[in-house]
């Protein structure tokens, strides 16, 4: 970390160096696909396995009750939001990462040795969503911090393609996820991956969480941070500061984010997975291909977050956003009339042409939340709005999703629900400001207290 020296004398405050930059956002884009990898395979495993072996007795509902434990982690995700925003403003980004990372590594390798409902009666599915709700926290802090350790090191001109790095974390840890599940389908298939195929993709988490730990602590401290630091004016009650003066936004941007969510949860939340390989289901494909098919689409989402971060720098946040809301709803629209022809070519062209709405919609993400807030207030903002927006949308949408079908006995209804969602995003973007290279630093609180919520004044 280095210093700049104003014309006066005085030093503005630390400012990171090439190699530096190059480290974090390494360092955030390991971490991050560790954590989402660790969040995935237990989506996956509740469309594929827990119905099965921890929520049999329950019959019919099994399958419902297995994706509610997907949406359980998500009401835990402001609590661990709460208290990494407080933390993060307080006492720095580096400090929140270590230790969500941690968190969600012990979570999800416990969940690998769990014993099933079989061995240890109804103590197993509690145990179960205890453990996803340890998840479920870890994850609503780990993105603020991730996202603003980026951001927060990138030059003004870049911060769309810098925060897209943490953002290809969810692309990559989908891809790592569903590729190790795949891998795992072919090397315990039937009821051999029921049995123990499924702990496999669980445990490897105790491999990948030693190298995300040793990655991060390499990294610098945000320099917004450390120059907060070193003025000593770290927000005393951050949360309380930020519900205050910035309540509307919180609210805007959340839902922003509910309109990528629903929708990204199709594959990540492991409905699309459970609904074309169930036997009893319409299509009963094979789980092995179906499970590749998303490992493709990975692939386009992790492409198309890159590519929009990369845009974002050039045309704007905003309207970057915009497009990507035309094509994640030209994407929802076609997405079961692919699936639905039972064809595993076809149902990857569907996943892949979703994906590059999804990346639009979650690769200027990073950098647009950044700039949204004040830099003593900004980890906080950016968490709860996150996580409030992830409640909002991806929560409970598996759930959703299969009660809907249940109900109406057609996919058509998903899809009204998820072009619905995607409306909703669209909307809450063109209530906001692009506010592009604003300034971050608590140089410029003032012109960073003024809200981008259209129609709000200074506050």
């Amino acid at each position: 970390m280095s210093t700049n020296t104003a014309p006066n004398g005085t030093t503005p405050g630390p400012v990171a160096t090439t190699a530096e930059r190059r480290r974090v956002v390494f360092a955030t884009v390991i971490g991050t696909t560790v954590e989402w990898y660790d969040f995935f395979i237990y989506a996956f495993a509740a469309g594929l396995v827990f119905a099965q072996a921890f929520f049999a007795p329950l019959g019919s509902n099994s399958i419902l009750l297995s994706f509610a434990t997907v949406g359980v982690s998500f009401l835990f995700r402001p609590f661990g939001a709460f208290i990494a925003g407080h933390l993060g403003d307080k006492y720095g980004r580096k400090l929140v990462l270590m230790v969500t990372l941690v968190m969600m590594g012990l979570a999800t390798s416990l969940i690998g040795i769990l014993p099933t409902y079989e061995t240890i009666g109804v103590a197993a599915p509690i145990i179960l969503v205890l453990l996803r709700i340890v998840q479920g926290i870890s994850a609503g802090g780990e993105w603020g911090g991730a996202v603003l350790m980026a951001v927060e090191h990138a030059p003004s001109n870049k911060r769309g393609l810098f925060g897209a790095g943490p953002q290809t974390g969810v692309p990559l840890g989908l891809l790592l996820a569903s590729g190790v599940m795949a891998v795992m389908a072919m090397i315990a298939p039937g009821d051999a991956f029921l049995a123990w195929g499924w702990r496999v993709p669980f445990l490897l988490s105790v491999v990948l969480i030693v190298v995300g730990h040793y990655v991060r602590r390499k990294v610098e401290e945000s320099p917004v941070f450390a120059e907060l630091s070193e003025r000593r004016e770290e927000a005393q009650m951050p949360i309380l500061r930020l519900f205050r003066k910035h309540t509307v936004l919180v609210v805007v941007a959340a839902l922003v984010f509910a309109g990528n969510n629903a929708v990204g949860y199709m594959t990540t939340g492991g409905y699309i997975q459970n609904y074309s390989t169930n036997p009893d289901g319409p299509l009963a494909l094979d789980r092995g291909p179906v499970l590749w098919a998303v490992t493709g689409s990975a692939v386009t989402w992790l492409l198309s977050t890159i590519v929009a971060g990369w845009v974002s720098d050039r045309i704007g946040r905003r309207t970057t956003y915009l497009l990507g809301w035309v094509l994640q709803l030209a994407g929802v629209f076609a997405l079961f009339p692919l699936v639905n022809t039972g064809n595993i070519g076809l149902l990857f062209s569907a996943l892949a042409l979703l994906t590059v709405g999804l990346g639009f919609t979650y690769g200027p993400q990073a950098a647009f939340y950044a700039e949204l807030f004040p830099a003593s207030i900004r980890f906080s903002g950016v968490s709860i709005s996150y996580a409030i927006g992830a409640i909002a949308g991806g929560a409970f949408a598996p759930m959703i999703a299969t009660a809907l079908v249940s109900a109406t006995g057609t996919t058509t209804s998903v899809t009204w629900y998820l072009a619905g969602m995607t409306l909703v995003g669209l909307l809450a973007t063109l209530v906001l400001r692009d506010r592009s290279g604003i300034p971050l630093g608590p140089d410029h609180e003032d012109e960073q207290q003024v809200s981008p919520v259209r129609g709000l004044a200074k506050v």
